[in-house]
Order: structure tokens, then C-alpha cells, then sequence
């Protein structure tokens, strides 16, 4: 999802009462909340390709998979995300009604006119959060998987699966280790095509 540039100011509690009464998403970061538009067909068919490729890694276990209609709270006072794929482990998420609080895993796939906002500040706040364990980008315009994760030294790393440096899509193997998760970059854009993104 892509947030446009229509802002509107309120308070944490005045955007979670607001937002919950609108036809559409907004995210809250600094006191204004931002309407949500749609992406590409592509950055919709790989965000349910990751979805579909987690669920069935995840079934019968305690973790939970969930997409872009699941708001994550940073804190109980925002900011308040939309990402397109997060997994919770944590019983609370589980059968929260509204707000994912304890991700494990976020994946954003990027947009051109978010690219900017998903690297910097959208990860500066994410990180705030105790549970989260990897930060997922997701090119949305070629094949390209960056993964930040949080190693023993508290530190962020970040590993790229990028097929043209690492072999071809089929054999390049991608790894989520918060949910011992691993897939062929393949997979992750299975029947995505990037020729659609040219020709409108």
C-alpha cells in the first residue's frame, strides 16, 4: 500500500476512534494520519505469494500470518503502520480485534514513491518494536529480496537475494529465520509480471 499525501492532524486516541469509521486506511506517524492507496498488480501478486508461502510454512503452529488490511502499533500511542505482510507469534496478536502489537516479521513490499519512506523512517520506527526480529523489502519491479534481521549484538544486518549476484531464481534460496522460513526467490514472484509494470 502506498501512502498518499493527504494528511490529516490528531491525537493518537482521536486517529484510532476516526480511522476505524472510514472507508479506507490510514497510517499515523507524528501526529497525522495518511490515506493508503493501492499499489501495482505486481506488488499485489507478490504480497499474496509471501502470504500464501507463509501460511502454509506456518500452519498448525503458534504463529499467525497477516496482510494489509493488519495495523501494527509501534507503541500504544503510534505511530500505526499497515505493512503488506507481518507474522506474530505472540498469544495477544493471535485474537487481537484490531492492532498487531508483537511482530516477529515485517515485509514491505516497495513502490517507487515509498522506496524512500520504507528504507528510512518507516524502519527507524519499526525497530522500536522489542519483537520484531526481520524487516523484509521486496522489489516490486524486479526480482530483489532484502532482508534486515537482528543479530546477538543487537545489531541490524542486512543479507540481499539478488538472483543476478547469487545464482538464478530457481536455486537463489531465501531465509526468514524468525520463522525458520525458506523459499526460492521464485516463488516469492511466482507469476509476476514486470512487463505489465512498463506498459501501464
Amino acid at each position: 500500500m502506498i501512502a498518499s499525501s493527504d494528511r490529516i492532524h490528531l491525537s493518537p486516541e482521536a486517529y484510532l476512534e476516526w480511522e476505524a469509521q472510514q472507508s479506507i486506511k490510514y497510517e499515523y506517524l507524528h501526529g497525522e494520519a495518511y490515506a493508503m492507496t493501492g499499489g501495482t498488480l505486481a506488488h499485489n501478486d507478490i504480497a499474496v505469494n509471501l502470504t500464501t508461502l507463509l501460511k502454509n510454512h506456518l500452519r498448525g503452529g503458534r504463529c499467525k500470518v497477516r496482510m494489509a488490511d493488519a495495523k501494527v502499533g509501534v507503541t500504544a500511542k503510534g505511530p500505526f503502520f499497515y505493512p503488506d505482510v507481518l507474522v506474530t507469534c505472540n498469544d495477544a496478536d493471535r485474537t487481537a480485534k484490531t492492532l498487531v502489537q508483537h511482530p516477529c516479521l515485517i515485509i514491505e513490499v516497495l513502490s517507487p514513491g515509498t522506496e524512500g519512506y520504507d528504507r528510512g523512517e518507516k524502519f527507524r520506527q519499526y525497530r522500536q518494536l522489542d519483537s520484531l526480529q526481520e524487516y523484509v523489502l521486496v522489489d516490486a519491479e524486479r526480482m530483489g529480496v532484502e532482508v534486515y534481521r537482528l543479530n546477538a549484538a543487537q545489531k541490524w544486518e542486512l543479507t540481499p537475494y539478488f538472483p543476478e549476484a547469487n545464482g538464478s531464481a530457481e536455486s537463489l534460496m531465501v531465509d526468514f529465520f524468525s520463522v525458520g522460513f525458506q523459499c526460492a526467490i521464485a516463488a516469492i514472484y511466482e507469476d509476476v509480471e514486470f512487463s505489465a509494470l512498463l506498459n501501464g
